[in-house]
């Protein structure tokens, strides 16, 4: 009798946890249309520090699983200047340093994005391809790394059935542009540790 408790117990609360996790089909309708329904996140890891400084931008994912896609041609022979984080739709995005979030942008290429200055406004990191933000995210709102922002997604020019975060780095300009920066490889940084 305590297992059939515990078992129909367990289903309870973990149709509750999904439920307050996967916004209704009504509110994704407030969003325009424009994204289809989240598949619900179930239990992920907490972030990873790693030994860069940064935490893993997207929850649940190992370092072992990043493969170095830095320098692949994109179309019209540009650089990809990024890593893709392959994870499934609805994974939270997290800030990977303390910083500010200096723009919330949608563009046709990186569909859904956000732009986060870190504290010394040096560095600027990219999160594109979301499906949408974290409830309450806007721009100056300084945010801590581990903070999740948004959810991995295939907005913009990404691949339909390749939900992924689409995660760059780039060293900032003396004029602070968010737009503008020199690419730093992510790879590294993030591949360095392991659990």
């Amino acid at each position: 009798m305590r297992t059939a408790y515990a078992f129909f117990s367990g289903l309870v609360l973990g149709a509750v946890t999904v439920l307050m996790i996967n916004p209704s089909r009504a509110e994704a309708r407030k969003r325009d249309d424009v994204l289809p329904p989240s598949r619900p996140v179930t239990a992920v890891p907490l972030s990873i520090q790693l030994p860069s400084g940064l935490v893993m931008p997207v929850l649940g994912i190992d370092p072992s699983q990043l493969h170095d896609n830095f320098d692949g041609l994109r179309s019209g022979g540009r650089v990809h200047g990024a890593l893709d984080i392959m994870a499934p739709r609805g994974t939270p995005v997290v800030a990977a340093v303390d910083g500010t979030i200096q723009k919330l942008f949608t563009s046709h290429a990186g569909g859904i994005t956000v732009y986060e200055f870190d504290v010394p406004a040096e560095k600027v990191y990219y999160y594109a391809h979301l499906d949408r933000y974290a409830d309450g995210l806007s721009e100056g709102m300084h945010v801590s790394a581990g903070t999740v922002i948004g959810y991995v997604g295939t907005t913009g020019n990404a691949p339909p059935g390749s939900p992924h975060l689409h995660f760059a780095i780039e060293q900032l300009m003396p004029e602070k542009h968010w737009w503008q920066g020199t690419p730093i490889n992510p790879y590294p940084l993030l591949a360095q540790a392991s659990r």
